[in-house]
């Protein structure tokens, strides 16, 4: 019998492998008898967990686990998706929905302001007509993840539930939410039998079946997180009908194709047969166990244990999130899933391909099989016609944003957010100013599921609004935080840089689909600020630049744009930009010619949007 991982990895991770071996044995078997012991010795343990805390904790961290502890403990301590939302004075709707294939999904749905309780919303004539949006949890979560932050202004779908949205939650099989099906019991292998391709082919597509059936709306909004991005990029691929349902995929912390993880010991987990990751985590649920952890840990240690396996997995540092929101959020952060549907995702990355799941793997040493004679199906997704909007950050190790573009249709729009990681989109301090208005840019732009030339344009501008504004809000401009001293992880070496914290916006060239003929400008702007000393980096331009120069044919043309800075009266000055978005509207006045750009006067009150048709007064120089 030939062995399932030989010839797959280097004899240095073969020890990583056996000492992982080592690690999940020992924690099982501390599991058992921590099950086994009694209630009174279980708070004995976490008594003793707290003061190992307190004394190996400086008084600052102390002060700030005090600052926020009411609001964080009762968001820590909400039992459900419900009463998280009842903290902030919001009333939610729990939905069950059968897939095709037997399981029962939990649906979550928010359809009122504050004091618009009882009225009927998207039921009948008489009813409020609302937009609807459509909000699904990455790997291993649930919905809690979208509500379980610490001031309303941060919480992205109590934000759309004030801009007149019917805000609805998925869930994926398996979590605590849809944790049933009418042929199987949760103890069953049966039950715990599914990867990504049931997502893709059941839980999203009657998920949303469902919710257009429940609101009478023909199209509606999609927003996903981390693999609540993957499984729309895969149903979307292989129903072409839901193309026509979505009217605007919005992609947070976008996943598809990573490169690998950051730590040897579990990269070699990658590379190993899915039979030695079904041998180490069995065919259940994977990380069951999190939830009794979760139960014997001091709240700020089991955050610091949270912390240390972000750091350990995948690089990530954390520091956008603040002490008080990790403690509230990381308790309702982990949901079951199948060990099969992890599996999964270490076949993408093992093999760079966003494919179905292999159920056939060839074994290195048989004779009876080969790649040449079979192939696992990828999922076609330059078949999406929907338009996508990405917003990942430069600082996420699990985001290859070059290898994701290539895979996507050509109208695909990306913007980068230098300084998150990955779960920043979720619950970062100032993910209200970095990440917002990107989303609601989309929303109101993509309305109905046509998919127009307009609809793109009038994206696009908006979209280049928030872009001059990012650059404004972190050179000198105000940036709203939570009131408690911490500090920001930037992506870049010189944190006072602007760039470092500038959103750069990246795309595909528009083909020649109609929606997505747009003509990629080039254009310079300066803030108009109070005089001051300039540093050596002087210019703020924003500037599209091809980067298809030296590339295949075959490869997809990016842009990019870039915002480094310049002061009123330095050379380089083209445009002049008195405020931004937020209430205050745009200002823009020529300076003067600068590099062959021709520059006209345009003038914006506050308040007031650039439109499409003022294109031609701005400082323009179309690509020849």
């Amino acid at each position: 019998m030939p062995v399932p991982f030989l010839g797959r990895l280097h004899p240095t991770e073969y020890f990583a492998l056996v000492g992982s071996f080592f690690f999940v044995g020992l924690e099982a078997i501390i599991r058992i008898l921590t099950l086994a012991l009694p209630p009174f010795l279980v708070q004995i343990f976490y008594r003793a967990s707290r003061r190992i805390f307190n004394r190996f904790s400086s008084p600052a961290q102390q002060r700030a686990e005090d600052k926020k502890k009411t609001i964080s403990t009762s968001v820590r301590d909400a039992a459900d998706f419900v009463e998280l939302c009842r903290l902030w004075g919001y009333e939610a709707e729990e939905h069950i929905v059968q897939t095709k294939d037997g399981f029962l999904l939990g649906l979550h749905r928010l359809q009122w302001r504050r004091g618009e309780e009882g009225r009927k919303v998207n039921n009948g004539p008489s009813s409020i007509r609302k937009r609807v949006a459509y909000l699904h949890h990455g790997l291993l979560m649930n919905s809690e993840v979208w509500v379980c932050l610490t001031d309303e202004q941060r919480c992205l779908p109590f934000e759309l539930v004030e801009r007149g949205f019917d805000v609805w939650f998925g869930n994926n099989r398996g979590n605590k939410y849809s944790k049933k099906s009418i042929h199987c019991s949760p103890n069953s292998l049966n039950f715990w039998d599914f990867s990504m391709d049931e997502f893709a082919f059941h839980d999203i597509p009657d998920s949303i079946s469902y919710i257009l059936d429940t609101t009478q709306q023909k199209s509606l909004s999609y927003i996903g997180f981390s693999q609540g991005t993957a499984q729309a990029f895969a149903t979307l691929a292989i129903h072409p009908k839901l193309n026509r349902q979505v009217n605007v995929f919005i992609a947070l912390a976008p996943a598809m194709a990573p490169a690998g993880l950051s730590n040897g010991v579990v990269d070699s987990l990658v590379k190993a047969s899915p039979q030695v990751l079904f041998l180490l985590f069995g065919r259940r649920s994977i990380l069951s166990s999190a939830t009794m952890w979760e139960s014997l840990l001091y709240p700020p240690l089991f955050s610091r244990v949270i912390d240390m396996g972000l750091s350990f997995l995948f690089n990530w540092q954390t520091k956008n999130i603040s002490a008080s929101q990790k403690l509230a959020a990381y308790p309702h952060l982990y949901s079951f899933t199948s060990t099969k549907s992890v599996v999964h995702w270490f076949q993408i990355i093992r093999h760079r391909s966003f494919q179905m799941y292999d159920d056939d793997v060839h074994q290195p040493m048989s004779l009876s099989t080969s790649s040449k004679y079979s192939k696992v199906a990828k999922y076609p997704t330059r078949n999406i016609r929907t338009p996508v909007v990405l917003v990942y950050g430069g600082s996420d190790s699990l985001v290859d944003i070059k290898v994701m573009l290539k895979e996507l249709p050509p109208q695909t729009v990306a913007t980068e957010i230098p300084h998150y990681e990955h779960l920043d989109f979720l619950w970062a301090r100032d993910v209200n100013t970095q990440v917002f208005q990107h989303v609601f840019d989309a929303l109101e732009s993509f309305t109905n599921a046509e998919h127009t030339k307009e609809e793109y344009d009038r994206y696009f501008f908006a979209r280049q609004e928030s872009l001059i504004g990012s650059a404004h809000l972190h050179d000198g401009g105000p940036r709203e935080s939570e009131s408690e001293s911490s500090t920001i992880a930037v992506a870049s070496d010189d944190a006072n840089s602007p760039s470092s914290y500038t959103h750069r916006a990246r795309e595909n060239e528009p083909s020649e689909n109609p929606a997505s003929m747009v003509t990629p400008i080039q254009t310079s702007f300066t803030s108009q600020q109070a005089p001051e000393t300039v540093a050596k980096t002087a210019r703020h331009e924003v500037q599209w630049q091809d980067d298809s120069v030296g590339t295949s044919p075959s490869s997809p043309r990016l842009s990019k744009v870039k915002f480094a800075g310049t002061r009123r009266g330095s050379d380089g000055s083209t445009i002049s930009v008195d405020g931004m978005r937020g209430g205050k509207g745009i200002s823009l006045g020529a300076s003067k010619t600068a590099d062959g750009v021709v520059t006209r006067t345009v003038s914006r009150s506050a308040g007031t949007p650039i439109s499409p048709g003022d294109d031609a007064k701005l400082s323009v120089k179309k690509r020849k």
